[in-house]
């Protein structure tokens, strides 16, 4: 019964001094060359450049210049061409009446007598060019302007709202890798430390100095572990790919994370926080400019009451018909204008006018769930921040703990089991203040998207 007792003091040995070399496997791993580290700075600036959902949001943005490129042409002399040629079915006839023509002292009525002329059927060519300046529609034009300028500001508070999702996105997966990977490190050393003790224990049975339980025991605690690395390495491989995806790049990129830096003071002010939103939240800046852009439509509407105007020339060639004048040029004015409707316009204005209401109503609600949204953060954020400090203080109490313990197993004052109770109580603590770190960063990523900012 002694030697049994010997054989598992000198595996609690073996166990404590593995314990006692921490890192050491994953010091070696992380030597790996030619993969990647990323910080979580690099991996927010390489998703605002290269994630494909910015990019298509980007585009759009790029779009409203062409359209306000085109619209902006509508000012300018509208030219217009065009050319019939048509062959002529039936023989057009002139009739002229005895005088149509006048009546010439000395020669009498012109034509003397009622003459009928006949052009042959032959093809005949009409051309006709005209050129015109609009005068009264630069008012309406103007403003369809400014609307467009206006879409194009929305779509650029689209694109800042697609970055501070792409960035909130890639902070949350970011710190769920650097999660996975720690506790996948925690693991493996765990399982080294196992498989040590599992091989001493075959030996002490073959040896018959310790029982197969105790055997079986270590082998049953090894396979655990190893299903339990298994899943997280899985796991780990599922996030690095998803990140990968949210940084644009292709999804089997290898990398590694770095992991956050320690928590530093960050006070804030709920009212600030939620003045700061209101300005900087591209869901407001978007819903204003939905009421402005509703404004201008109501201006537009409003402005068809005018009558278009244009001064222009327009030229006339007709070839191949006998008698009529082969070329004419006009110059003047070209007035359009439609008294009456039945009332399209004004219908049409009541609906703008309730377009225009609609985004009024909308801004409001947008302000207010803002404000919500920003009070909700803050409170979790703070609430994780009193959760690491709470974390912080029970890692410090387990590492003096494990001191303690120490030095008092080397004056051989306590057992070896109250020092691996202190090693695993260390553990946990170590585990805890890494998810309450984690937890905090992943709060203050959310809190940082709701009152606008990205990095």
């Amino acid at each position: 019964m002694g030697s049994v007792i010997t054989i598992r003091m000198r595996c609690l040995t073996v166990l404590l001094f593995l314990l006692l070399m921490p890192g050491l496997a994953w010091s070696q791993q992380s030597a790996a060359p030619d993969v990647e580290e990323l910080s979580l700075e690099q991996a927010v600036a390489l998703a605002l450049k290269e994630n494909r959902q910015v990019k298509i949001a980007s585009l759009e943005l790029d779009k409203f210049s062409d359209r306000l490129a085109v619209a902006r042409t509508h000012r300018l002399p509208h030219f217009e061409f065009s050319l019939l040629a048509v062959q002529l079915i039936n023989p057009i006839e002139f009739n002229f009446k005895k005088g149509d023509l006048g009546n010439l002292t000395g020669i009498g009525p012109v034509p003397a007598t009622d003459v009928t002329v006949k052009a042959p059927r032959r093809p005949a060519f009409f051309i006709t060019g005209s050129a015109f300046q609009p005068l009264s529609q630069q008012y309406r034009l103007g403003l369809v302007d400014r609307k467009i300028e206006t879409g194009r500001e929305i779509a650029w508070e689209q694109l800042r709202g697609k970055q501070l999702e792409i960035a909130s996105n890639v902070k949350r997966a970011y710190y769920a890798v650097l999660q996975s990977q720690s506790a996948l490190r925690s693991v493996e050393q765990t399982l080294k430390l196992y498989q040590e003790l599992d091989r001493v224990t075959d030996q002490y049975v073959v040896q018959q100095i310790a029982l197969r339980v105790d055997s079986m025991e270590v082998k049953t605690r090894v396979q655990k572990i190893v299903y339990e690395a298994m899943t997280l390495r899985d796991q780990l491989e599922d996030q690095r790919e998803k990140l990968n995806q949210l940084l644009g790049r292709d999804i089997r990129t290898e990398f590694r994370v770095i992991p956050v830096p320690e928590l530093t003071s960050y006070e804030f002010d709920l009212n600030v926080a939620r003045e700061l939103a209101l300005a900087k939240r591209p869901e407001v800046r978007e819903a204003q400019l939905k009421v402005q852009a509703a404004k201008y439509d109501r201006r537009i509407k409003k402005s068809e009451y005018i009558p278009d105007l244009s001064v222009g020339v327009r030229y006339v060639s007709i070839q191949d018909v006998k008698l009529l004048p082969q070329n004419m040029l006009q110059a003047g004015f070209q007035l359009t204008w439609e008294p009456f409707d039945w009332g399209r316009k004004r219908r049409e204005m009541a609906e703008i006018a309730k377009t225009a209401a609609q985004a009024e109503a909308g801004l409001r609600e947008t302000q207010n769930l803002i404000l919500i949204e920003v009070g909700d953060k803050f409170r979790k954020m703070r609430q994780s921040r009193q959760a690491l400090i709470t974390a912080q203080l029970g890692q410090d109490a387990a590492r003096e703990n494990v001191r303690v313990l120490n030095a008092r197993y080397s004056l051989q004052e306590v057992l070896i089991k109250d020092v691996l109770q202190s090693q695993a109580a260390l553990a946990e603590a170590n585990h805890q203040h890494q998810q309450a770190l984690l937890s905090f960063w992943t709060a203050r990523a959310d809190f940082e998207k709701a009152i606008g900012v990205d990095q």
